[in-house]
């Protein structure tokens, strides 16, 4: 059986499964959509993170294909309902990159929070704004919102109480009486309530239809001044050129932005030259035990899939 994979993977678990499969691994497959079509069409399996399109002129020529492992959880460069159609079995790695993008986030809140780590050239040419940077702000007692209270949600909570931060999460999928909340991590609350309230907000939602531009200029408005905003979640739930019209109000205090709209970002950006403002290319949950986690468990689930067929 074929095995193709179009995206960076760790190097073992490549080996494990070419040890049982054929496998094509080539990390820039996905910048090369005719070769990615081309290869698909005798794949058994695909393993993708989330730039490759899993979408119906790919199904379309991959007639043999049985399984598609996905690097990670966001499913939104995946046809679902066409892979069901097709029986085809899609695997995210559920789970496996959460402590990396909890420890982003809580990592980002104190950076944004203090205010004071942009400093270092001054500092080395012999200025000293010890005035100017003396106004940080601590997160013991901070109000931290967390959007999308499941897996990677409830560990940030874990992660903030442990700042001694009070934490309230929303979520419209949760019930009031599902026993995430009896754990007493976090207070339920609605949105509009959390944005309010919230010295910082975080966002853990997956892109749909009714989380498309969810942040928009209004929303962003009923937040608490200064306030601090990160998403790691998926771009599009937050409207780009609206945040930015708010960090250079003073509106809020500051963001980190891992995920976008368009990736990667097209040159003059509305997010570009924005101040208090911290951009990652979508690698919150990238680290080193995050992708040996991630990788192995797409791997083996892949090849349970395959052998069982």
């Amino acid at each position: 059986m074929r095995i193709v994979i179009s995206e960076f993977m760790d190097d073992p678990a490549v080996d494990t499964l070419r040890a049982d499969f054929d496998v094509q691994y080539e990390p820039d497959l996905v910048d090369r959509r005719e070769d990615l079509l081309s290869a698909v069409q005798t794949a058994d399996a695909l393993i993708v993170r989330n730039r490759t399109r899993v979408d119906a002129p790919l199904l379309a020529a991959a007639q043999k294909l049985k399984a598609v492992g996905r690097l990670g959880v966001g499913l939104d460069n995946i046809d679902m309902p066409a892979c069901a159609a097709r029986r085809i079995d899609v695997f995210p790695a559920t789970g496996a990159n959460a402590r990396s993008v909890a420890e982003y986030v809580i990592a980002t809140v104190l950076l944004l929070l203090r205010g004071a780590y942009h400093s270092t050239a001054q500092v080395a040419a012999g200025d000293w704004p010890r005035n100017a940077l003396s106004n940080g702000r601590e997160a013991n007692q901070r109000v931290l919102g967390i959007v999308g209270y499941g897996g990677i949600g409830r560990l940030v909570a874990r992660l903030a109480r442990g700042l001694d931060m009070r934490v309230i999460a929303a979520d419209p999928v949760l019930a009031a009486d599902d026993p995430a909340w009896r754990e007493g991590l976090a207070d339920r609350a609605e949105l509009d309530d959390l944005l309010r309230q919230a010295d910082a907000a975080t966002l853990h939602i997956p892109l749909t239809d009714a989380t498309r531009g969810l942040l928009n200029a209004e929303r962003l408005a009923r937040m608490k001044d200064g306030a601090i905003l990160i998403n790691t979640a998926r771009g599009g739930i937050i409207d780009e050129a609206a945040l930015a019209d708010a960090l250079r109000s003073g509106k809020l205090g500051g963001a980190a932005i891992d995920v976008f709209d368009k990736e990667p970002l097209v040159k003059g950006s509305a997010l570009a030259d924005v101040p208090n403002l911290i951009l990652t290319p979508h690698i919150a949950g990238l680290t080193e035990e995050a992708n040996t986690r991630v990788s192995d468990m797409t791997a083996q689930r892949v090849a349970q899939a395959l052998r069982a067929g």
